[in-house]
């Protein structure tokens, strides 16, 4: 069967959570990678109050949608990262934010997201999809001089502050699904490679498939999801687009979004540089059986018009399949 297409509710949580159900069903979409920002899905209600998950699933229902990962990157940002600012003021729950003293901050955010697991397991699901933070990424200039030193306190930060929260996912069953992004710890090929050895390759910690930071950065994503083929717990389609032309540079000059002058962009899925195909195919060789979860992030299309868009150009590379027997099958005379 294909796998389930599902529309990420980060880009929607200024909607009331029933609205974009009842758009995202309207479209064809078979369920959500719900957030846990806006009113879409509180972690604190859901571990406090049994009745506000079943509300959840009743509106899902009402919908015919199902929710197979929730995601809780805002919070997850604020674990490991330093400095802690105003940035993430704007972005966490007052609860978590609290009086902004920066430990207090990692702490409360670190509390959140064993909730966070807890919640996902009451309602019904394996994945969280989220963000670890980092506290090396400004050194990611190397200057002034980076000792080796503050690279390796940076991973063993990592994991004091993350092994205390996979516990907890650990034993509720629930898997994180860290999503490869610049500004945390594993943000392309090798940072990948030590975030896992800095957890000790612990089965909790995996990771979200999102091409878009992947192009722009020159790697290979059909390669990545070979190669950390075990560790593909979760998919987003996530689409950018390089405009590299001599002025238009990599780390974007600090213009806003949709700037023509940045040297990459993102894009809705299927209008930019990902290898969709080849990524639908390896994710068919490596057996990769979750949702295809369609993340619209586009400053030059309008999201009403993306998500339907998207939805279009993905169920057809989901339609991708090995053929029952081989092609060449028929070769064969049979004597």
């Amino acid at each position: 069967m294909p796998r389930p297409v599902t529309l990420f509710t980060g880009q929607w949580a200024d909607l009331p959570f029933e609205e974009v159900c009842k758009l995202a069903s309207g479209w064809g979409y078979d369920g959500l990678e719900i957030a846990c920002w806006g009113d879409h899905f509180d972690v604190s209600l859901a571990v406090s109050d049994p009745s506000y998950v079943a509300s959840r699933r009743e509106i899902l229902k009402r919908y015919g949608l199902e929710v197979w990962a929730i995601s809780n990157h805002l919070t997850g940002q604020a674990v490991c990262d330093n400095p802690i600012d105003e940035r993430h003021q704007g972005i966490l729950s007052p609860a978590v934010w609290g009086d902004g003293d920066a430990e207090g901050v990692r702490v409360r955010a670190a509390d959140a997201l064993k909730d966070t697991a807890r919640a996902a397991r009451l309602l019904g699901v394996d994945t969280v999809v989220g963000f670890t933070g980092s506290s090396i990424w400004h050194l990611v200039a190397m200057f002034p001089p980076v000792p080796v030193g503050m690279i390796e306190r940076g991973y063993a930060d990592f994991a004091a502050r993350w092994n205390p929260i996979l516990d907890v996912f650990d034993s509720e069953g629930v898997r994180f699904a860290h999503e490869v992004h610049p500004s945390e710890i594993a943000y392309d090929y090798w940072s990948t490679v030590a975030a896992l050895e800095a957890v000790d390759h612990r089965n909790a910690f995996g990771l979200n498939f999102d091409p878009s930071h992947f192009v722009w950065q020159d790697l290979d994503p059909v390669g990545f999801l070979w190669d950390f083929r075990d560790r593909i717990y979760h998919v987003d389609c996530k689409e950018s687009v390089k405009q590299f032309n001599g002025r238009n540079g990599r780390l974007g000059s600090h213009l806003p979004w949709g700037d023509p002058r940045r040297g990459w962009d993102f894009v809705s899925t299927g209008h930019g540089d990902v290898p969709w195909e080849p990524v639908f195919r390896m994710l068919n060789s490596i057996s990769y059986a979750g949702p295809i979860s369609i993340e619209w992030e586009d400053a030059g299309m309008d999201r009403l018009v993306g998500a339907p868009d998207a939805l279009a150009f993905v169920r057809k590379l989901t339609q991708i399949e090995p053929p029952t027997a081989s092609f060449d099958a028929a070769f064969s005379s049979g004597s």
